[in-house]
């Protein structure tokens, strides 16, 4: 039964404000509709009142996100500990190995990124805070899964659509379950080309006290400069002590 407090205006209002995304910059009446899955009547309500608000604009036919979007992201970034202590380790640890680095949590089928330092290498997935990532082939996602129960992982696998970005990305449930077994095991996760060709990537898991996963911190590189092992061996390291010190700083009091 939905909470009486539940208001429904304003769930469908943030579901338009949020359909907007690198691959829809400017969106059509009908496309936002069909992006919410909802009537034409309830997205042109939504559509009218987020102009109104200045959180879009229109030409009459076409909506574009404004800047005033941004207040949105930027209240979670400074009101939450977490992205601001980890963007200076993002920076240093992007710096020291002039790599990408990102930090991310899940967020329903994905995982989304809400700290993010961009090498001087860069790579062609374009990722930015408030970027998603889907869960099953991403290093970031994976280590976020295997942090959770097995029967709440396999459920989440068995819900969501796995489709191969590329020739290798693994998308067999019982094979991403050996792999989230692996990752539980080992401490980290990698992606070989399975989300983008050409980049590899691996994370570790940042816990709280009580040990559960919180967010997960990563390192990408463009395959032709390391081979899966020589990345490991290289950036491993450097990954988790990053990440030992994102918990220090999110723990004081003890880890």
């Amino acid at each position: 039964m939905q909470d009486k407090n539940f208001v429904e205006s304003l769930r469908k209002g943030l579901g338009v404000l949020t359909c907007f995304d690198r691959r829809h910059t400017r969106l059509t009446l009908s496309e936002v509709a069909r992006l919410t899955q909802s009537t034409p009547a309830s997205a042109r309500r939504s559509l009218s009142t987020l102009v109104q608000l200045g959180y879009l604009e229109s030409d009459g036919k076409l909506f574009w996100m404004q800047p005033k979007s941004l207040l949105i992201a930027y209240s979670f970034l400074s009101s939450r500990p977490m992205p601001a202590l980890a963007q200076p380790l993002l920076d240093a640890l992007s710096e020291r190995t002039r790599e990408s680095a990102s930090l991310g949590t899940l967020l329903e089928d994905d995982a989304i990124i809400i700290g993010r330092s961009t090498a001087r290498r860069s790579l062609s997935t374009g990722l930015g805070i408030g970027s998603r990532l889907p869960v099953y082939c991403s290093a970031i996602g994976r280590m976020l899964l295997s942090g959770l129960p097995q029967q709440e992982a396999r459920a989440r696998l068995e819900m969501i659509e796995r489709v191969a970005l590329t020739p290798h990305t693994v998308t067999d449930l019982e094979e991403l379950l050996g792999l989230l077994e692996t990752c539980r095991q080992s401490g980290w996760s990698c992606s070989d080309g399975e989300l983008e060709l050409g980049v590899r990537s691996m994370a570790a898991p940042v816990r709280d006290p009580q040990g559960n996963t919180i967010a997960a911190m990563s390192i990408a590189v463009r395959a032709e400069r390391l081979s899966m092992s020589e990345f490991k061996e290289t950036f491993l390291m450097p990954l988790k002590r990053a990440r030992n010190e994102l918990e220090k700083k999110l723990y004081p009091q003890g880890m």
